[in-house]
This record gives structure tokens, C-alpha cells and sequence, in this order.
């Protein structure tokens, strides 16, 4: 449930009175967490349509050719048109299945969402950690790229301190940016128009080149296949055009936000194949032809490596007409990587997010900041990795680590799309991708078929074919699943299994709203016990500055065994019910934990009633608070009617609840059990919101 969910801070609402725990009290915290959640992290506006979502994919597919055109110009040589119009189809395919998986199951994240319908969580985390990797690696290399592009306009930028100094710069900038929350509609159209006026320029560069420079003969002669370009050198560079494509996993994690129909995905599915094949293949020809291959080498691989396209349009003739357009391409350039590497933190810091409220990373990463509800950590630390990353100034080490991750994640995608036809064929698709054939039952997309069986095979190359993505691709990847196990494993879940945790746990509560010192928290080893541990954590959760030195708040979470009267009180007890109360309590603590500044004590006690146990407790600890699980009413309803003794009993919480409400010494905060299936619910997963307390005295 979120922070938003309540009005103390912490997703609850604190009443006084018994008379509060009722069902009305109940229903109006359903209808609050309903208000509450439109102001969440968590809310989906559909405002994001057509123009900015295809700003956000050309974005990065126009940034890539900014700096990929060097590197694959490097070792496809005379083939990089041929390398950029296959690599075009690619993007297509990707484009269907992202499109299509994205509309299917409309949550934040790309193939991490795909993966975790179509199989489980952790082929869900493999995607998602891999694109990770590649956000970092994006911001990196388009802020590199970018200082080059400044050196359009003064040389020595693009040389010694400035040219480490300024990308720095770049990143610190973007992630300053992430952290207020960029995402508005104003700023969103301010990136689309960025987008389309680079779509303009690099046309006239394409129109000029073809006009002026293009000749056949020069980018034909020089092709030897097999010597110039090798084999191997072809294959690798077909990978490298992948990094274009990260746009798509920016654009999948605005799923829920999109104001954009079937017609709306259609058109964007056209324009976004037409303007990459054009761009690409078109600017390709033209650098082939202006910076042709001689000897075995081209100068967009060498002299231009980090600024292919400010060279091509300089070559342009006459000289007069290459200055200007080198001009237009140094402005154009610049704030297009920029853009691209802000949509690349959008992405990261989205993922990150989901992730964290997954349990498929520690929450500690995803914690959110206190009040522009954007990841602080995350965003921080993905800055940092890409200012280590910046350090080496290698594009083509850099190019070569993120086709490693895109090319597993597509891959992932691809097989996830297909297998989500079968898995769930009649859940609406909003977008159908084109192209499918009746299979064993269901409709095979063929398009998303060819696509994983291309990712797979560019995947395999990159591991033989480039040593560094190699060792650090490798190395990322088991670096993230020895987290994801250890992360799982001490929080006692499982592997596969999707556990969400509310946007709350991400939140560092205001330190107005942190009223208790210490909370009593009574566990029963049931699916409700996180709930009411991760209530008790935002309570009690520390708010002070990392060397403040005053201590946070205590949880005491206690474990009652219940006596029966038939037996002493120190009787001995079975060994499975020592077991589940050790594994209860020993849950309650990691749980608790999580929340900076938390302390979590365990103890168990033996009782008659676990009621009384839990106020006398209460009362002897001195505790401020207790956080309690409503337990389900019975389902007798009693009373004298039909000869039974006494007057009903109470239809909203049971007696244990009842009788801590009534008796505790100190305010109670409840948490509702699941509601029915056919009941109103808040979509939390809890059924109802929280919540009554007793008065001080009881």
C-alpha cells in the first residue's frame, strides 16, 4: 500500500475509539487509499501520446547513429549500409514485439515484464538486470559523444581536461534532472521537439550527401568480403547497430501512461520503421562515400570515431556548406545525446523502481526521495557508474559491453511474446503484431520468432567475438544473480515467485510523521505478519541525516503460545510449533530491517489468552504503539435467537482484536485482513485499508 494510501505518512489512518473499528471505518479507508493512491509514485496518468512516445524511441535510435556510425564503420567498412539496413529490420521486429508485449501487461519495464508473465522472476530479473547494465552504459556513451559534438564549435573541447570534464558534467546534469522528476508534459514535448528538429537535420545532411558527394564506385571498389570486412568483424558490427534500440525498453516503461489507441500504435510502428531505415541506411551511404575506405581503413573509424556524423557533414562539398551543416550538426548532436541520455536515466531509474518493489533487488537501492518521490539511490548510483565508465573515453569497448545486455534482453523479449500467446491467448491485445501462423493451438508470431533466433545468434557472437563484453558481461550478470539469490534466500522467499512490496517500503517517512519509539508487534506466522512488519517499519522508521548519532526505533515483535487450560503453562510444546514461531519471528526481523534506522527485538511469551498476553505486554514493555493484525470475525453470528447464550457476536473483527482495542494501554493501528474475492478492494493486494486505535488508558 503506498505512503499515500493514509493521512499520518505511513499508509494508515489513526482513529481513536473502539467504536472506529468497524465496517464503515473499513470501507472509507478503501474509498481514501483510492483517493490517496491518484498522488503516488505508483499513479498512471495516460497523458504520455503518440509524438512524445515516439520522441522517447527516436531519441535514443537518433542518438545511437551519432556515435555507433563510427564504430560499426570500423569494422563493417564498405558494408556499413548493408550492416545498418539489416539491423533496421531488427529494430522492426523488436519494435512488434515490444509494442505488442507492452500492451498486453501495461506495468512499468520492457522485457523484465514480458519475462515475468510468459516464465517466472528470475528470468524476469536476468532481463532486467542486463538492460541495467545497458542504461549505465548508454548515459555513459552519449554523454561522451556529446562533448565531441560541442568541439563543433570550439576545438579544444574535444581534447585533454575538457573532454573528460564536460561528459562528467553531461551525467551530473541528467541525473540532478531524474532527481526533481523531468517527467512533464512540458518537458516531454520539449524532448519531442529536440527529436524532430534532429529528425530535419540529419534529412538535409542525407538529401546534401546524396546530392553532392555520392558516388557508387567509392563505397563498391574498396569491398573484399571475407578480407575487407572479415567475417568477423561483419557479424560483430550487425550487433552493434542493437544499440539503437534501447528506446523501445524507455518507451515500455511508460506502459499505463499512454494515451495511444490501435490506430496510435500502428502509426508509430510505421513511422518509427521508416525514419530508422531511411536515417540509417541513407547516412550510412553518404559517410561510406564522403570518408571512403582506402586501405583497409576509413576515417569515420578513426579521426571521426567519437563524432562520425559532424565528420560526414563536413565533407560535404563545397566547404562553405560542410562548415554550416557541421555546425547544425554539432547543435543537433549535442542535445539529441543529451536528450537520450536522459531518457536512458528515465529508463534506469523506472526499472530500478520495479525491481525494488519486486524484491528482485534490495529496497534499500529503490529507496525513493523523501518528496519528489523519485529513486535517490538508484539514480545516484547509476551517475556514478557512468562517470567511472566515461573514464577510459573507449566507445568501442563501451558499444561492444551493451550489445552483451541488449542482445540477451531481445532475446528474452522475443521468446517471452511467443510464449505469452500461449500461455494467455485471450487476454486483450491492444496491438496484435502482423505476421502470425496457427501453432500447436495458438497464433505464432513469426516476426517475434525471427527475432529471438537473430538476438540469440548476435548474442553468441558477442560472447566469442569481443573479449570485454565477454569478461564484464559475464562478471555483471553473475555479480546480479548471486544478489538476486542471497537478496531472496535471507528474505526466506522463493526464487520464482513474485512478491510486491508497497511504494511505501521505499519511502523514508518524514521525521514529523515518526511518533513512536517503540511498537509492539504480535506475529502469527501468516501471509498478513509482512504486512503489519512493513507497517510498523514506516512508523518507526529513523528520518535523520546518515551521522546523526541518535537511535532508531525498536519493533518488539512477540510470538504469544497459546496454553490451553488443560495443560500448565510451562508445558512442554511441539517441536513444529517452536519451529514456526523461530521462522516467524526470524521472517518479522529481516522484514523490519529494511527500513533505515530499525531495530527489530523478538521474543516469545506463554499465555491463556492471546489477547491479554498482547496488552500485558504492551504495558510492561512501555511500548507506544502496537501494530495488529485484524483477525477474520467468526463465522457464527450466536446470539439468543435461535437458543444460543449471550448477545451476538461482533461481524467486523475477532475477539482477539476486540479485546486489544478495548484493553491496550496505548494506541492500536490494524491491519484488515484480505477482503473476499467479490468485495470492493483498494488493488494492494490486502483487501481493506487499516485501521482503529484505542485511546491512551484504554
Amino acid at each position: 500500500m503506498s505512503d499515500a494510501d493514509g493521512h499520518d505518512g505511513t499508509g494508515h489512518h489513526r482513529l481513536r475509539g473502539t467504536a472506529d473499528v468497524s465496517r464503515r471505518a473499513l470501507a472509507g479507508s478503501r474509498t481514501a487509499t483510492r483517493r490517496g493512491a491518484d498522488h503516488s509514485y505508483e499513479a498512471t496518468r495516460r497523458w504520455v501520446g503518440s509524438p512524445p512516445l515516439f520522441g522517447i524511441v527516436y531519441a535514443a535510435a537518433a542518438g545511437a547513429i551519432y556515435f555507433t556510425l563510427g564504430v560499426t564503420a570500423n569494422h563493417a567498412l564498405g558494408l556499413t549500409p548493408v550492416v545498418y539496413g539489416i539491423g533496421s529490420l531488427f529494430f522492426v521486429l523488436c519494435m512488434f514485439t515490444y509494442v505488442e508485449g507492452a500492451s498486453l501487461h501495461q506495468e512499468r519495464g520492457g522485457s523484465f515484464v514480458f519475462a515475468r508473465y510468459a516464465f517466472n522472476e528470475l528470468w524476469s530479473f536476468i532481463a532486467g538486470w542486463a538492460i541495467m547494465l545497458d542504461y549505465a552504459i548508454l548515459i555513459a556513451v552519449a554523454s561522451l559523444a556529446a562533448d565531441h559534438y560541442v568541439a563543433a564549435f570550439w576545438a579544444p573541447l574535444g581534447r585533454g581536461a575538457p573532454a573528460l570534464l564536460i561528459p562528467l558534467a553531461i551525467i551530473a546534469v541528467t541525473a540532478a534532472g531524474n532527481l526533481r522528476g523531468s517527467l512533464t508534459q512540458r518537458r516531454m514535448r520539449r524532448r519531442t521537439a529536440i527529436v524532430l528538429a534532429d529528425l530535419g537535420v540529419q534529412m538535409v545532411v542525407v538529401v546534401a550527401g546524396l546530392a553532392l558527394v555520392f558516388d557508387p564506385a567509392r563505397l563498391i571498389d574498396p569491398i573484399h568480403l571475407g578480407s575487407s570486412p572479415g567475417w568477423k568483424e561483419l557479424v560483430f558490427a550487425l550487433t552493434i547497430t542493437s544499440v539503437a534500440f534501447t528506446g523501445l525498453e524507455s518507451a515500455s516503461g511508460l506502459a499505463g501512461e499512454v494515451a495511444v489507441g490501435r490506430r496510435g500504435l500502428k502509426r508509430l510502428v510505421g513511422a518509427g520503421t521508416v525514419t530508422v531505415f531511411l536515417l540509417y541506411v541513407g547516412l550510412a551511404l553518404v559517410a561510406l562515400t564522403a570518408l571512403p575506405v582506402r586501405g583497409g581503413r576509413t576515417a569515420l573509424g578513426d579521426v571521426y570515431m567519437n563524432a562520425p556524423v559532424l565528420g560526414v557533414a563536413r565533407a560535404i562539398h563545397p566547404g562553405g556548406l560542410g562548415d554550416l551543416l557541421g555546425y547544425l550538426v554539432g547543435a543537433s548532436g549535442t542535445l539529441v545525446l543529451i536528450s537520450a541520455a536522459n531518457a536512458a536515466m528515465l529508463g534506469l531509474s523506472r526499472l530500478g523502481f520495479s525491481l525494488a518493489t519486486n524484491r528482485q533487488i534490495p529496497s534499500a537501492l529503490g529507496r525513493l526521495h523523501r518528496t519528489r518521490s523519485t529513486p535517490i539511490v538508484l539514480i545516484v548510483t547509476a551517475a556514478t557508474v557512468a562517470g567511472a565508465l566515461v573514464l577510459p573515453e573507449d566507445i568501442d569497448l563501451l558499444v561492444g559491453i551493451y550489445a552483451f545486455g541488449a542482445m540477451l534482453a531481445f532475446l528474452i523479449a522475443h521468446v517471452s511474446v511467443c510464449v505469452l500467446r500461449y500461455r494467455e491467448p485471450e487476454r486483450r491485445r491492444p496491438y496484435r503484431m502482423p505476421g502470425s501462423i496457427r501453432y500447436r493451438g495458438a497464433e505464432l508470431p513469426i516476426p517475434a520468432v525471427l527475432g529471438a533466433l537473430l538476438a540469440g545468434a548476435g548474442w553468441v557472437s558477442v560472447l566469442v567475438l569481443h573479449a570485454g563484453a565477454r569478461y564484464v558481461g559475464l562478471s555483471w550478470m553473475a555479480a546480479g544473480l548471486v544478489l538476486y539469490v542471497a537478496y531472496r534466500k535471507t528474505q526466506g522467499k522463493s526464487l520464482t515467485q513474485r512478491i510486491h512490496v508497497p511504494e511505501a517500503t521505499l519511502r523514508r517517512p518524514d521525521a514529523r510523521d515518526t511518533e513512536y519509539g517503540s511498537i509492539l508487534v504480535p506475529v502469527f506466522g501468516r501471509p498478513l505478519d509482512d504486512d503489519i512488519v512493513q507497517t510498523a517499519g514506516r512508523l518507526a522508521s529513523e528520518d535523520s541525516d546518515p551521522g546523526d548519532d541518535h537511535p532508531g526505533a525498536v519493533i518488539e515483535a512477540l510470538w504469544v503460545f497459546e496454553i490451553p487450560l488443560s495443560l500448565p503453562i510451562d508445558a512442554r510444546l511441539p517441536e513444529a510449533r517452536l519451529r514456526d514461531a523461530k521462522a516467524a519471528l526470524r521472517r518479522a526481523k529481516a522484514v523490519g530491517e529494511e527500513f533505515e534506522g530499525v531495530e527489530v527485538a523478538t521474543a516469545t511469551i506463554r499465555a491463556r489468552r492471546v489477547g491479554q498476553a498482547v496488552v500485558d505486554e504492551a504495558r510492561r514493555r512501555g511500548v507506544e504503539a502496537i501494530v495488529l493484525a485484524a483477525e477474520e470475525p467468526s463465522r457464527i453470528g450466536g446470539g439468543a435467537l435461535l437458543g444460543g447464550l449471550g448477545g451476538a457476536l461482533d461481524t467486523v473483527v475477532g475477539d482477539v482484536t476486540k479485546y486489544v482495542v478495548a484493553k491496550a494501554p496505548c494506541r492500536v493501528i490494524l491491519t484488515a485482513p484480505p477482503a473476499p474475492a467479490n468485495a470492493e478492494t483498494d488493488g494492494s493486494g490486502t483487501g481493506a485499508a487499516p485501521v482503529g486505535s484505542a485511546p491512551a488508558g484504554g
